[in-house]
C-alpha cells in the first residue's frame, strides 16, 4: 500500500502550515488506499542549507542528515506539499529541502496546497514551484488548492477550520493524489533509488 507524505513547507515558528498539514494528515489517514500517511514538518527535519559537496544526482551523501532525509523521501510514494507564500514566492526552507535530493523525488506524484493572508491564497507561490517540481521529474497531480485569508481559517486552539468549499476542494485533491499513488504503487512502499 502506498505511503503519502504531507510536507509542511515552512520552518517559521508559529506557521499556519502545521495546522493545515495536521488537518490534511487526519483527513488522508481516513482513506483506505494509503498504507501510511506521515506529516513531514521541515522545521522539525531541520536541514541546514545545502551542504553536500557532491551533486544530489550522484546519490553519494556525506552527511547523516542528508541520508536520513533521503530515506524518508525515498520511502514515500506520493506527496502533498503545504506551502506559504512569502513575498510572492515559496520559502527557502522548501527549496532547500527539494534541492538536497534528486532521484528520490523522480516519478512520484505531488499535489500542492498553498496559503496566504491575502486574497491569492498563495497561488503565485504554487505556480512558481511547479517548474522546480517538473525539473525534479515529479508528477504534478490535480489543481493546486489555494487558501486565502489563512489567518481567519486557523485558530490557535481549534486548529485549521476550513469552509465547506475548501473541504470539498481538498478532498478532491486528496482523491486525485490517492488515485495516482495507488496506480503507480505496484511494488509497495517507495519507488526511488534503492
Amino acid at each position: 500500500m502506498p505511503r503519502l507524505s504531507i510536507i509542511v513547507g515552512s520552518n517559521r515558528p508559529g506557521s499556519n502550515g502545521l495546522p493545515v498539514g495536521s488537518w490534511l494528515l487526519r483527513r488522508a489517514s481516513e482513506r483506505e488506499p494509503f498504507g501510511e500517511v506521515g506529516l513531514v514538518d521541515l522545521a522539525e527535519v531541520g536541514l541546514p542549507f545545502l551542504d553536500e559537496p557532491e551533486h544530489p544526482s550522484t546519490g553519494r551523501y556525506r552527511y547523516q542528515h542528508t541520508r536520513n532525509w533521503s530515506a524518508l523521501i525515498d520511502a514515500s510514494d506520493a506527496f502533498l506539499v503545504v506551502l506559504p507564500m512569502y513575498n510572492g514566492g515559496y520559502g527557502a526552507a522548501l527549496k532547500n529541502a527539494l534541492d538536497f535530493l534528486y532521484a528520490e523525488w523522480r516519478d512520484k506524484p505531488v499535489a500542492l496546497v498553498s496559503y496566504s493572508a491575502g486574497a491569492s491564497g498563495g497561488a503565485p507561490a504554487a505556480e512558481a514551484l511547479r517548474p522546480v517540481l517538473e525539473r525534479l521529474g515529479m508528477r504534478l497531480t490535480g489543481e493546486p488548492v489555494a487558501l486565502p485569508g489563512i489567518d481567519e481559517l486557523v485558530d490557535g486552539e481549534a486548529g485549521f477550520r476550513p469552509t465547506p468549499a475548501i473541504v470539498a476542494a481538498l478532498d478532491a485533491l486528496l482523491d486525485e493524489v490517492t488515485a495516482v499513488a495507488v496506480a503507480g504503487s505496484g511494488s509497495g512502499s517507495g519507488s526511488g533509488r534503492r
